[in-house]
C-alpha cells in the first residue's frame, strides 16, 4: 500500500514539472516571438544615400564652404599651377606626338604592365605637332556630366568661355544645349563608351559619326593606352573618323602623363581609386587656362540647394557597374581649390541670361 502511494506521488511530481516547463515555454514565446508582430525595421534615416556614408553632413559642409564669397587668389593659382606643371608637364606631355613617341620607341601602358612598340603605321596617326604648344587661354570651362546640370540654364555662360572641355561624348543637342552649352573645343572618349554605346565600332558606325558632328572641329582625346583592350577599339574610332567626313581631330592621351597625374593627386590626398576623366581634364585646364570654371561636378544624388533628387548624369541615370573612381574625395579636393581661389566651381543654377 505504501509503495503505491509513493509511486502516485512520484508521478504527480513528474506531471507538475512537465506542466511548469510547458508554461515557461509559452510565456517566452509570447514575449519574444509574437507571430503578429512584424520584424524590427532598421532606421531608414541612418541609411547613407549617394556615393558615401554620412552624405548629409558632407553636403551641408560643402554648401557652407561653397557659399563663402569667391575671389580669385592669384598667388594660390600660380603656386598650384607651377607645382602641377613641374610634376606633370601637361602642356608638353599630355598629347602623344610623332616627335614625343618616335618609331621604335615604346609606349608604357598605365593600367597594366605592358608596353607597345611604336611602328611606322602607329606613328603616322599621332599628331604631327602638339596642339597645346605655346598656347594658353584666358577662360576655360570644364563641363562634367553630373545631374546637377539638368535645367540649370548654364548653356550661355559655358559657351562664353574661350576654351570648353567636355567629357566622354555627352549629348549637347536635343535641347540639352540650353543647360550645358554646345561649344566644344576638346571632348574625351573613354574606350568603354565605344563598347557600350556603339557596339565596339564593329557594326554600324553611323550613330558614332553622327554624335561626333555635334562637336564640330574640336579635338577628340582618346585614352587608348591604359589597357591593351582599349587600343584596338580606339584605333577603330580613329579609322572611322578618317573614313568619314567628320571634321573632328582625334589625338591620343599620353599614358605617362596620366600616370604622373595619378602620382600628383596621390600627393594631394587622393589615396584610392583611378583618376576620373573629370579631374584629369581639370588638371589639364589648370595648365592651359588662367581662369578655370567647373560645371556639372557634384557627386551626390541630392541637389545642394533645392534638395531634390538628381540623376547620375544630366542625360541619363545609368549607374556604374564598378566603382573605380573616388568621386566624393575628388570633389573635396576640387572644393578645396575653389575655397583657395585656384579655380571656380559652379553648383547652382545660372541666371536666364547665362550669368
Amino acid at each position: 500500500m505504501r509503495g503505491e502511494v509513493l509511486k502516485s506521488c512520484f508521478c504527480l511530481i513528474i506531471i507538475v514539472l512537465c506542466l511548469g516547463s510547458l508554461l515557461t515555454s509559452l510565456i517566452w514565446y509570447k514575449n519574444n516571438v509574437d507571430p503578429h508582430r512584424p520584424p524590427p525595421q532598421k532606421n531608414k534615416a541612418s541609411q547613407p544615400f549617394g556615393p558615401c556614408k554620412g552624405c548629409t553632413e558632407v553636403i551641408d559642409n560643402a554648401v557652407q564652404r561653397y557659399s563663402q564669397t569667391w575671389k580669385k587668389q592669384e598667388d594660390n593659382y600660380q603656386n598650384f599651377r607651377s607645382k602641377l606643371s613641374n610634376e606633370c608637364f601637361g602642356l608638353e606631355e599630355a598629347i602623344i606626338t610623332q616627335t614625343s613617341k618616335r618609331v621604335g620607341s615604346k609606349i608604357v601602358f598605365n593600367g597594366v604592365r605592358k608596353t607597345l612598340q611604336v611602328t611606322p603605321q602607329l606613328s603616322s596617326i599621332f599628331a604631327k605637332k602638339n596642339p597645346f604648344s605655346n598656347k594658353t587661354w584666358d577662360t576655360c570651362a570644364v563641363v562634367g556630366n553630373g545631374g546637377i546640370l539638368t535645367n540649370s540654364s548654364c548653356g550661355n555662360v559655358i559657351d562664353s568661355a574661350q576654351f570648353v572641355i567636355r567629357c566622354n561624348l555627352p549629348p549637347v543637342d536635343n535641347g540639352y544645349g540650353k543647360h550645358v552649352g554646345v561649344k566644344t573645343d576638346l571632348v574625351t572618349a573613354n574606350p568603354s563608351i565605344f563598347t557600350q554605346n556603339y557596339e565596339a565600332l564593329t557594326g554600324r558606325r553611323r550613330p558614332f559619326v553622327k554624335r561626333l558632328h555635334t562637336y564640330g572641329n574640336s579635338l577628340l582625346l582618346l585614352p587608348a593606352f591604359s589597357y591593351t583592350s582599349d587600343t584596338d577599339v580606339s584605333l577603330r574610332a580613329f579609322y572611322t573618323i578618317e573614313e568619314s567626313d567628320s571634321p573632328i581631330r582625334p589625338v591620343f592621351l599620353n599614358p605617362e602623363y596620366f600616370q604622373s597625374l595619378l602620382l600628383f593627386w596621390r600627393s594631394q590626398g587622393l589615396y584610392k581609386g583611378q583618376l576620373s576623366t573629370g579631374i584629369t581634364m581639370v588638371s589639364l585646364a589648370l595648365e592651359l587656362c588662367k581662369d578655370v570654371h567647373l560645371y556639372g561636378f557634384w557627386p551626390f544624388s541630392t541637389h545642394p540647394f533645392s534638395f531634390h533628387n538628381l540623376t547620375n548624369h544630366y542625360f541619363d541615370n545609368k549607374q556604374p557597374k564598378f566603382i573605380v573612381h573616388a568621386m566624393p574625395t575628388e570633389f573635396e579636393l576640387l572644393l578645396q581649390l575653389h575655397s583657395q581661389g585656384v579655380l571656380r566651381l559652379h553648383l547652382g543654377d545660372c541666371q536666364p541670361g547665362g550669368t
